[in-house]
């Protein structure tokens, strides 16, 4: 019968811009009644006149809510018509006027309606760099949706991120409200550095303890914090961080401190060890220097810009790239991602297509604080600067005896023996071989996303395993993608940098994914383990934008745990790091402490293993460097393989 079988197309759902655009028009149309009776009046009327004159006629509608409007019935009996729901009368013969015509008058109306849109934009929009949004922790979407790197829209619109859901706000509140830090006093005026914090002036003292101290017990530190002039200190807001440790034993731990808020502050050690213990306070960040730290966040939340090239042909042009751009200067590239609703725009190029860009680079700008306040961020001065003891700095730990006082302030872990130990969790083993590195990869695919201090355990563990080839000819050598292969063993790994913000080199865009899509392509399961580590780039971006990658990221987590719930999560934290002035002001120790903080709650779930390299870094007797030295990242590796094969311990 000369039958033919045909596949049906398969239409994808609607994205996330698709439905925004929708709902756009659907309140700009929340008004269509009127405008129907308009366009009945002003285009129907006049061409049935001059089909039919005088003669009766009949226009045909579809019963559509404006057309049985009551006010639009009104309309008709106003103008002498007759209106029953699907026709439109007038006299008693029968010429029909097809929908045809109202059809071209709508489209010659809408085309009209998007033009007055275009250019009412033009006249309202305001310069707004960034915006504080509603907090979302449930997805828009019932189902991932295919990823888009542009679109074709180019049109000035307003930057704010009304794609998130108002629905836990209150919980994104919270969140922001549990890190808020305490109110920092204004700078001098006239400056004087004399008011200000001084680390040479400010000193510590350790509280002593009748009996001395056992392993169980706490140690309290009191510190006193002055100006240059030797007066205490009256407000709160300074940023100090305390270490004990025994460098002999391979020992230390971090304390919890407590600002009083009028200069004074608290450190508490949980005492682990037997022996020697040496008490650290750190001044890490004034709270004058903390004032400037928040003042240019707030005023220059784009001190960080990025370019794209686009290309057409033998035609290149450069334009300028950001979470958030001044509408009103040019007109917008979109680029934003469709999938995870993560937003980037892009200043139209004067010939190019939006379509047409492909490649993303840092580009760093000229920060604006004044002399007087660079005088705030002076290393070894007031700024990672140690202060010193009032009396001794050392006490004696002696064994255990009997009952000893319960620890109320419990860091995640402690080294001892040069080894990290967590508190609370499973046991690190040592991994200090190839062979056993191996054994534990045997048959695993170990997938690490996100910047250069993820990358880290990447190269580490590939040069630990000579049996892995590297297949990264044609990768940039920050971004990725990398492949490694041990096909013996039936061992891969591999690593991919996250999506902007990323202050790199010139990239080609297909080299730069977004975590949260890499995460929907995995299939996941027992033998397969995430790393994760996004932190390091988002320093100099407001709170909010980093806030909305992190849950994007944990609802592909989510998706990828329910598909495949014997896939392993682990979620890197950030870390301390070496600091000067501009890099204070773009990614300061207390930026990268906030972000933390946020990190730690949004991930506080018991399906991910947060790898805990905050404390890693500052317990540690190495300096504090943005990529830790290969002697902390050999225990950061003991603790990704340690929750990868538990059962195969060094």
């Amino acid at each position: 019968m000369d039958y033919n079988c045909r596949v049906p197309r398969v239409k994808p759902l609607l994205s996330l811009s698709q439905r925004r655009k929708r709902l756009n028009w659907a309140k700009e149309k929340k008004d269509w009644t009127v405008v129907y009776q308009n366009v009945l009046e002003d285009f129907m009327i006049p061409s049935a006149e001059d089909l039919y004159g005088d003669a009766d006629f009949i226009f045909q509608q579809d019963l559509a809510p404006a057309q049985t409007a009551r006010s639009t019935k009104t309309w008709g009996r106003s103008t002498g018509m007759k209106l029953d729901g699907l026709n439109i009368t007038k006299g008693k013969k029968k010429h029909i006027v097809f929908l045809l015509l109202i059809t071209t008058a709508l489209i010659v109306l809408l085309s009209n309606t998007k033009v007055y849109h275009f250019m009412s934009n033009q006249w309202y929009t305001k310069v707004v760099h960034f915006t504080i949004p509603d907090f979302e922790l449930k997805s828009l979407m019932s189902a991932p949706e295919p990823a888009s790197r542009s679109s074709n829209r180019s049109t000035p619109q307003r930057c704010s991120y009304t794609y998130l859901s108002p629905e836990n706000t209150q919980e994104g509140r919270r969140l922001l409200d549990s890190i808020t830090w305490p109110e920092t006093p204004p700078l001098p005026k006239p400056f004087s550095l004399a008011l200000t914090t001084s680390g040479a002036k400010s000193s510590f003292t350790i509280v002593p303890r009748d009996g001395g101290w056992r392993v169980g017990d706490e140690l309290t530190v009191r510190i006193q914090l002055r100006d240059y002039n030797g007066n205490p200190k009256k407000s709160g807001g300074d940023y100090l961080t305390t270490r004990l440790h025994n460098r002999k034993l391979g020992a230390g731990v971090v304390g919890q401190v407590q600002d009083h808020l009028n200069g004074t502050f608290t450190a508490v050690f949980p005492l682990l060890w037997n022996g020697a213990a040496d008490v650290e306070v750190l001044l890490v960040q004034t709270s004058e220097s903390i004032t400037v730290l928040k003042r240019v966040d707030e005023e220059q939340p784009d001190r960080i810009q990025f370019s794209s090239d686009f290309r057409l042909g033998s035609v290149t042009e450069t334009s300028t790239c950001n979470v958030c751009l001044d509408p009103d200067k040019a007109p917008l590239c979109d680029c934003t991602d469709l999938h995870t609703g993560e937003q980037w725009f892009c200043y139209k190029p004067k010939t190019l297509d939006c379509t047409t860009r492909v490649s993303h680079v840092v580009v760093w700008l000229g920060l604006k604080i004044s002399k007087e306040e660079s005088l705030l961020f002076q290393r070894g001065i007031n700024m990672k600067v140690l202060i010193k003891a009032l009396g001794k700095t050392t006490v004696t730990i002696s064994a255990k005896a009997g009952e000893t006082k319960t620890i109320t302030t419990e860091p995640s872990g402690y080294y001892y023996a040069n080894e990290w130990r967590p508190l609370g969790g499973s046991k690190v083993h040592q991994f200090n071989d190839a062979s056993v590195m191996t054994a534990c990869l045997k048959g695993k695919r170990l997938h690490m996303f996100g910047d250069s201090t993820t990358r880290q355990f990447y190269e580490f563990i590939t040069l630990k395993l000579p049996n892995l080839l590297r297949f990264e000819k044609h990768s940039t050598p920050q971004c990725g993608p990398f492949l490694a292969v041990d096909h013996t063993n039936d061992i891969m790994m591999t690593f991919r940098c996250h999506g902007p913000p990323l202050r790199n080199y010139k990239i080609n865009l297909s080299q730069m994914q977004y975590v949260a899509n890499e995460l929907d392509r995995l299939n996941g399961g027992p033998d397969t383990v995430v790393v994760v580590g996004v932190w390091a780039h988002f320093g100099s971006f407001p709170m909010e934008v980093y806030y909305q990658r992190l849950m994007a990221i944990r609802r592909a987590v989510g998706r990828l745990l329910n598909r495949a719930p014997g896939t392993k999560v682990i979620v890197r934290t950030a870390n301390m790091k070496d600091m000067n002035v501009e890099g204070s002001l773009y990614n300061s120790d207390w930026f990268s402490l906030q972000r933390d903080k946020v990190l730690r709650a949004v991930f506080n779930h018991p399906g991910v293993l947060l790898l805990e390299a905050w404390e890693m870094v500052q317990a540690h007797y190495l300096p504090h460097n943005l990529h830790p030295p290969a002697e902390i990242i050999k225990l950061m590796v003991d603790m990704i393989l340690s929750n990868t094969c538990p059962e195969n311990g060094g």
